[in-house]
This record gives structure tokens, C-alpha cells and sequence, in this order.
């Protein structure tokens, strides 16, 4: 039975005022001084460490004779810290500057040991071997500030911290924006998204962002960070279970003034819950180890398609089938046919595939004879169309029924170079996973003009009331406007024009660049439902479309709905200018929204944050007439055959050029300067480049199940966006303020999934399409490496958490109870 030792003259127990600083050593037992720092046969385990009414945490400091003003401020702060909350969450606080107290059993006494101003060499090597073999046993930690320059030569205390402050960290107070990415830990789970402070904040000489689970970053753009700074991703806050423990480091604290700071208190307050065990938390959600990546779908057969067609989407169904199309382009050996003479022009064959958890292997289960592989070559050449879009019911389970979003081949006319898109239902037979190509029913059908390229859309989602988004893009060639606004009224095929997105993304008229929401019914009609953007009855009728809920869009390849809120996300590509134009606007920006209501979201009109284009019209398309007034719209266009006066243009989320993420301009009123030595860029962790949006999913973690690769609770509201290509591009996971994310406000948080969703030769390089199914795992399409064709790397793939459980386990905790970390 171990005997615990006395407290000695400079330790400090519950919220006693009478401080007795000194320097002198602690007193110890007899045992204790005979084991010294070394681990003996039978020290204590995890289950020997104290709990409920004997919670204890150590406050160890170097005070050097006397301690700072910081140092009491910190002791004062963590008392406090534990005389608050329920009484099941109290531990009792004693403070040291005596380094002989790390011994094993002697620091067994201790739920937690928090180290404060302990910068340089202030434990001798058996004193950090006790403090290991204490760590190792289940003991907490809890570094402050300074903490981090501990022992500078111990690898094993650089890991505990996590990392080490960098040569050149500001050493002065400065006022900066702390992001709170994680909402469930104990530590943050009360703060705001963004919390101003001030603070001295410490640069690290290597980030370690993947291998310890951040909580909260410093937003360098908000205080000078000096030249040693880490850029967008500079955590503040992080914690890991390491060597069968658990630590918690923050590098704020660098004042006295910090500790008076009630949010900084319960920041400290909630570390100190999971380090001593009397909350549960997951510190390992975001370390990108505990992630796999699997590809689950084999290269296809040569000359056949029998694993995957030309990546263009995918579906996840309840029992864990992943649905996913071809959008027509055949392999590298399959014909080409562009000649529009042949009656063959364009055909492909759009397939549906589906992969089957239960046998891990993959079906063709149906073709459809689209016009789509006329890929290749300049814009009146290629071509987009195809297989663009599918989902399946909200009763697919018993009723089989699968919507798909394409152009048949059956119905384009070659002599206009005109084609009909449509939304079509068909039924897919459960028994034999084949889909029957004979049980169409067409929802909606519009035209489309196939004579130039580009923008199909294809994204569909549903939201909680039944209701079917449609996403279609604006049909519009990229070029003959310098790739700027798409308004060049001039170029036409037989009076169709294929350069003016105001003819479709800019006309209340027509269904293309648009947004769409209708209600299926079960006979294969479509209601409209009350709210979209139009009646269909303004100025008497024939001049809108009531299947219309956002309009301004260019080509929104994927879309979302949150199950929870309803809200719509959506990403589209923009056009091809490489820089701004004090001419004719600015540079090509893609873009994604979160999107509450009905609206404009500005093409081709307007992009970013109301950023006018350059108006153009007959009879001189390449002279420049007034900007665009983004509050004030009027569609002007000869081939407009909507309303004159549109709905204002909506102030977008998230924008980027191959400048940066979200530039921004001196104003002159309403028109920005767009010279580029002038931008700001409002989103550093965002860079543009080939920039190809891949909207993605809003994550929700499903409380019942236990499937082993459920992604964790960590992720929970984050939105995923993407683009095609890897590199630079955004593959980020975004926390949104809901009281501005419908004004057009920026993420607050973002989180780089590159490791985790692995991009990279090897990797998931050119992201088609993503999103969670039922076992809360992430599938992931990876185009291939070509265009407008399938090859060896175009794959289905499958992204996994093996991280574990939320710690400590519900039986270790020292309350005995089940406070925080979720269902993992």
C-alpha cells in the first residue's frame, strides 16, 4: 500500500490566499527518495491515479527565486479553474518549483501537471524519466507559453509538447483573431469562431499541423507575425494522446494580463478536464495517421468498361452502395466522332456503376446512348454534355427509383447543333443490380445548345422536404469574351447564341445557369414549391420560370444539401482571364456559396463579393460600356427573352484567381480598381491556379452505429471544398459563422485535407466527386489523367478513420461518468 508523502512548505492546495512562495525543496517520503525519477516494479498505473474528490493537479514552475507576475496569474487562474463547475469536475490545486518532485510516485498523486514559465533545462535525466513513466501510466499534461523551450534537447518531451517556437518569434504584445476549429473539445467547446485578444504569439520552427489535433489557430493577417510566421495555418492550441497519456498545450498565456481573460480561463479550464480525466475528448480526429485511403475499384478490362466509366459523379445509398456515372467519354481506343455529318456525331455511353460493400466488387449496371464523347479540341469541337448527374430517391430502398441528369443522343438535332437536356427517372432492380433503361419517365427537359463548348452542370441533391436541386450550367463557350464576363452577344449558329450567358445564366427565362428545386411525384410529374425565385406569372407570364431557385450561376458540377439546416452548397467554375482588367473586371474566380434562399449569385454580371464585369453590346462587342450595377441589374442582352430587370446579384463566400483566395479592391463607389498591385486577398490559405470547383458534402456525424471507419464528431458541420486539380488548389474542410454565412460571409475556419484525402501522384490527384456514406466513411472519384476519357487512374475510392475512440474510455474517466468525446 503506498503511503502518499505530506505536503512540503512550498505547496499550495485548493484557493488558499496565503501565498508562501519559495524555493525550497518538496518533502518527500522515504520511498519516494529511494526510487528517485527511475520507474520501479509495481509503480502506479493508470487505474491507481486519483479521481473524484481526490482529483489533483501540480502547477510546476521555474521561478528563479522569485516568480513572475505571469507565473501567479497562471497559478491563480488554474485554482480558479478548479473550483469551478459541477463539483464532479473539481480538482484541488498545488503549485512547485521544486523539480524533485518528479518521481513516479510522487507525481502519481496528480491527475495532471501542468508546467508553467519553464523554459530551458529544468529537469535532470531522471526527473524527466519519472515524468515519463508517470505519462506513460495515464498521467495528463498541460504546457502554457513558455513550456514549449522545456528541455530543449529531449526528443521525447518536443513530442509531448508537439512543437518548438522558431528563432524570430515576436516577443512583443500584439491584439490577434483566434479561429476555434474544434467545437466539441472541452477547451473550446465555449468560445466564439473568432475570439480577439491580445497576446505574445510564438511561431513555430515546424508546424505540427497532422500530427497533433489542433483546436485553435492565430490568424496571421490580423497581427504581424515577423518573418519566421507559418502562414494561414498556424495553430495556437493543440493536444494528442501521447505515450499513454494526455497533453494539452496552449501558446497563449505569454502575459499576466492573459490569465485575467475569462474565455482564456475556460479555455484552460476545459484542457485541464480532459488532462486529469474528468472529461472525455477526441485528440485525434486530425491527425492525418489515422486515415486510410483506399482504392477500391480496379483499372477497367481493356476495351470494356466494366469497372468505371468517365468519372462525372456519385451517389451513396442506406445499405452502403456506392452509385456512380460515366459521363460518355470512351478510352483512349474508343472512336471520336465529330463530324456532324456522320449521324454518329457525339454518341457515347454514359454508364451507372455500383459498388457493393457486402462483396467489395463493382457492377455496370446499366448504359445510356448520350450525346457526350465529342471531347477533345477547341470550343467547337468538345463538348460537355452527357451522363452529368445522378441521385437516387429518398425511398430508393423500396421503391429502386434513380434520377439521372442527361443529353440522349436520340434527340439532338444536327442541323441546329441543339440537343435536349432532361432529368429523367428510371428504376433500378434491387435483386439483379441491373437498371432498367426501358422504365424512363422524364421529369424536365430544356433545350441546350451543343454547337460550342461548355458547361453542363449535372449536381442534384435532395433537401428534407423532398425537394430535387438541379444543377445546370450556363451552356456558354468560354471564349470570344477574353475570359472575362461571358456577355458577347455577337457569335450565333443558325440565331442561337453560344457567347452571351446572359441568353441563359443571366435570363429569368430559361433553365440553364441555374440553380433548379422541384418536387417529384410518384407518377413522374414535378410541383413546384413555394418559395423559388419565380412564380412564372411576373409581367403576365412567358417571361420567367418557377423551377428556377438560383440563377447566375456558370457551371455548378456539384452541389449539397445539409440534412440538418437545409442549406444549399454549391461551387461552380469561372471564366479563363488569368489576371484582373481595370477594363473589363476581374480575373477568372471560381466559386462556392452556402446559399439560405432563392437568389442571384451575380453571372455574368458580377462574381465575389459584388465585383462588376464590363457591360458589351451590339453593335461593337470589343468596346467596353458602363459596369454592371451589382444592386441594380438589367439584362440588355439581344438575346434575351426574360426580364429586363433581374434580381440583385448576392455577394458569394468564396472566390479565387490564380492571384489568391478572395481578392479584393480599392472602390470607387461600387467599381473596384482592379489593378492587382492593389488587391487584398481575404483567404490566404486559398490559391488558384487550373481552378476546377468540386463542391462537396456538409459532414454529420451519425450518433448511432458503430462502423469502424466513421469519420469522428470533430468534423461535424465542416464543409468540404475542393477543386479538380491537387497542388495548390483548396481540398479544405470550412467552419461557417451561420449569422453571416447567408450575407455572404467568409469561412472562419479551414482545415487543408490534403493528407488526409492524399493528392499526389499515387494519390486521389483529380477530384471528381465526394461524399459520406452511411458508414460515415468519405468516397472519392479520382477523374483520371486524361480528358474526356476514362484511364488506369480514373478509380472509386474509399477515405476511412482508424483513429479510435475518444479518451479517456467512459470506465477510465476519474469522475466515473460519460462527460464529452461523443460516441467514439
Amino acid at each position: 500500500m503506498r503511503t502518499d508523502p505530506q505536503p512540503g512548505p512550498s505547496r499550495r492546495r485548493g484557493r488558499s490566499k496565503g501565498r508562501a512562495w519559495t524555493t525550497a525543496a518538496l518533502a518527500v517520503g522515504m520511498t519516494v527518495s529511494m526510487l528517485g525519477g527511475t520507474p520501479a516494479a509495481g509503480a502506479p498505473k493508470f487505474q491507481d491515479l486519483p479521481g473524484g474528490a481526490n482529483a489533483r493537479v501540480l502547477v510546476f514552475h521555474d521561478s528563479g527565486g522569485t516568480p513572475s507576475a505571469r507565473t501567479a496569474a497562471a497559478v491563480e487562474a488554474v485554482e480558479t479553474a478548479g473550483a469551478e463547475g459541477p463539483d464532479a469536475e473539481h480538482f484541488t490545486v498545488e503549485e512547485t518549483d521544486d523539480p524533485s518532485v518528479f518521481t513516479t510516485n510522487e507525481l502519481a498523486r496528480y491527475n495532471a501537471v501542468v508546467f508553467v514559465d519553464t523554459g530551458g533545462d529544468v529537469l535532470n535525466n531522471a526527473q524527466e524519466d519519472g515524468f515519463r513513466a508517470y505519462v506513460e501510466a495515464g498521467g495528463g499534461f498541460l504546457g502554457l507559453h513558455d513550456a514549449a523551450r522545456t528541455e530543449p534537447d529531449s526528443t521525447w518531451f518536443g513530442g509531448l509538447i508537439g512543437a518548438r517556437p522558431a528563432a524570430g518569434s515576436p516577443s512583443s504584445v500584439q491584439r490577434a483573431t483566434v479561429e476555434t476549429g474544434d467545437r466539441n473539445h472541452p477547451a473550446t467547446e465555449g468560445l466564439p469562431l473568432e475570439w480577439s485578444r491580445r497576446d505574445v504569439w510564438l511561431n513555430w520552427a515546424s508546424n505540427p499541423t497532422g500530427e497533433v489535433h489542433t483546436v485553435a489557430r492565430v490568424r496571421e493577417r490580423t497581427y504581424d507575425p515577423g518573418d519566421s510566421g507559418n502562414g494561414w495555418d498556424h495553430p495556437v492550441s493543440w493536444c494528442r494522446d501521447y505515450d499513454g497519456g494526455r497533453s494539452f498545450y496552449t501558446a497563449m498565456g505569454g502575459t499576466a494580463e492573459s490569465y485575467e481573460d475569462e474565455r482564456f480561463r475556460g479555455h484552460l479550464r476545459g484542457a485541464l478536464l480532459w488532462t486529469a480525466r474528468l472529461a472525455r475528448a477526441d485528440c485525434q480526429a486530425s491527425i492525418t495517421d489515422n486515415y486510410e485511403a483506399t482504392r477500391l475499384t480496379e483499372p477497367n478490362s481493356p476495351g470494356e468498361a466494366d469497372q468505371i466509366g468517365e468519372p462525372h459523379g456519385l451517389v451513396t445509398a442506406d445499405d452502403g452502395r456506392v452509385f456512380y456515372i460515366g459521363r460518355g467519354g470512351g478510352d483512349a481506343a474508343a472512336p471520336v466522332v465529330t463530324d456532324w455529318n456522320n449521324p454518329d456525331v457525339g454518341l457515347g455511353l454514359g454508364t451507372v456503376h455500383v459498388w457493393d460493400p457486402a462483396t467489395d466488387r463493382v457492377k455496370l449496371a446499366g448504359a445510356l446512348e448520350v450525346f457526350g464523347n465529342k471531347g477533345g479540341g477547341g470550343e467547337l469541337v468538345k463538348n460537355e454534355e452527357g451522363l452529368v448527374g445522378i441521385e437516387l430517391d429518398p425511398d430508393f430502398a423500396d421503391n429502386g427509383w434513380v434520377y439521372l441528369h442527361w443529353t440522349p443522343h436520340s434527340e439532338i438535332d444536327r442541323e441546329k447543333h441543339l440537343a435536349e437536356r432532361r432529368v429523367s427517372r428510371f428504376t433500378f432492380d434491387h435483386a439483379t443490380s441491373k437498371l432498367d433503361t426501358a422504365s424512363e419517365k422524364v421529369l424536365l427537359s430544356w433545350p441546350v445548345q451543343i454547337h460550342s463548348c461548355c458547361h453542363a452542370g449535372g449536381g442534384m441533391a435532395w433537401d428534407s422536404q423532398e425537394n430535387l436541386y438541379i444543377a445546370t450550367g450556363d451552356n456558354n463557350s468560354s471564349q470570344f469574351s477574353d475570359g472575362y464576363s461571358g456577355n458577347n452577344p455577337e457569335p450565333d449558329f443558325q440565331g442561337v447564341s453560344f457567347a452571351d450567358a446572359r441568353r441563359t445564366a443571366g435570363n429569368t427565362n430559361n433553365l440553364n445557369g441555374k440553380i433548379l428545386r422541384i418536387h417529384p411525384e410518384d407518377d413522374g410529374t414535378y410541383t413546384v414549391p413555394e418559395g423559388n425565385l419565380f412564380t412564372g406569372e411576373e409581367e403576365g407570364g412567358g417571361k420567367t420560370r418557377p423551377e428556377i431557385y438560383v440563377m447566375g450561376v456558370r457551371n455548378p458540377a456539384r452541389i449539397s444539401v445539409d440534412p440538418e439546416t437545409d442549406t444549399l452548397y454549391a461551387g461552380w467554375v469561372g471564366p479563363d482571364a488569368a489576371g484582373p482588367s481595370p477594363t473589363w473586371g476581374p480575373a477568372k474566380y471560381d466559386t462556392f456559396a452556402a446559399i439560405h434562399s432563392a437568389g442571384n449569385q451575380g453571372w455574368p454580371y458580377c462574381m465575389g463579393n459584388k465585383q462588376p464585369y464590363r457591360d458589351r453590346n451590339l453593335p461593337d462587342p470589343t468596346q467596353p460600356l458602363g459596369w454592371y450595377d451589382c444592386d441594380n441589374l438589367k439584362n440588355e442582352s439581344p438575346n434575351n427573352d426574360g426580364l429586363v430587370d433581374i434580381p440583385p446579384a448576392r455577394s458569394n463566400n468564396i472566390w479565387y484567381s490564380p492571384q489568391g483566395g478572395a481578392p479584393d479592391y480599392p472602390r470607387d463607389g461600387k467599381v473596384p480598381s482592379y489593378e492587382e498591385d492593389e488587391a487584398r486577398y481575404l483567404l490566404p490559405w486559398l490559391t488558384g491556379g487550373g481552378q476546377a470547383t468540386m463542391n462537396g458534402p456538409v459532414y454529420r456525424h451519425a450518433e448511432s452505429g458503430d462502423s469502424p471507419g466513421k469519420w469522428p464528431e470533430y468534423w461535424d458541420g465542416k464543409w468540404f471544398v475542393g477543386d479538380f486539380y491537387d497542388g495548390d488548389q483548396p481540398r479544405h474542410a470550412l467552419v461557417m459563422d451561420p449569422d453571416t454565412s447567408d450575407k455572404g460571409g467568409l469561412p472562419v475556419h479551414a482545415e487543408n485535407l490534403d493528407e488526409i484525402i492524399p493528392a499526389g501522384e499515387g494519390g486521389i490527384r483529380n477530384l471528381m466527386d465526394w461524399k459520406f456514406g452511411s458508414d460515415g466513411s468519405l468516397y472519392v472519384l479520382d477523374y483520371g489523367r486524361g480528358f474526356f476519357t476514362s484511364d488506369e487512374h480514373s478509380a472509386l475510392w474509399r477515405v476511412s478513420y482508424r483513429g479510435g475512440p475518444a479518451t479517456p474510455l467512459p470506465e477510465d474517466l476519474a469522475t466515473g461518468g460519460t462527460r464529452g468525446g461523443g460516441d467514439r
